[in-house]
């Protein structure tokens, strides 16, 4: 999945709850992951040595100086089929 597809999911999501329009979950993607020009939220607290933790999806680290995920249990569920 690419970032405009990823956009459009997250938008389709957010439309369960309310109206978010493509070009605000973009803006709020762009906030998170960053962009060509600009580093996003998550990569900047990486760089400062800090971990990202985003209970049941997992966190973000370094490991050995590289940016990992560290899965969390309700996404390892998810993925493996044991749960809906």
């Amino acid at each position: 999945m690419d970032r405009s597809g990823l956009v459009e999911a997250v938008a389709h999501k957010a439309a369960e709850g309310g109206d978010l329009s493509l070009e605000q979950v973009g803006r709020v993607v762009d906030a998170l992951f960053g962009t060509v020009d600009r580093a996003g939220a998550l990569a900047e607290a990486l760089r400062a040595g800090k971990t990202v933790t985003l209970t049941g999806f997992g966190s973000f680290h370094q490991e050995d100086g590289e940016p990992s995920l560290r899965p969390g249990k309700a996404l390892n569920e998810f993925v493996h089929g044991e749960v809906g």
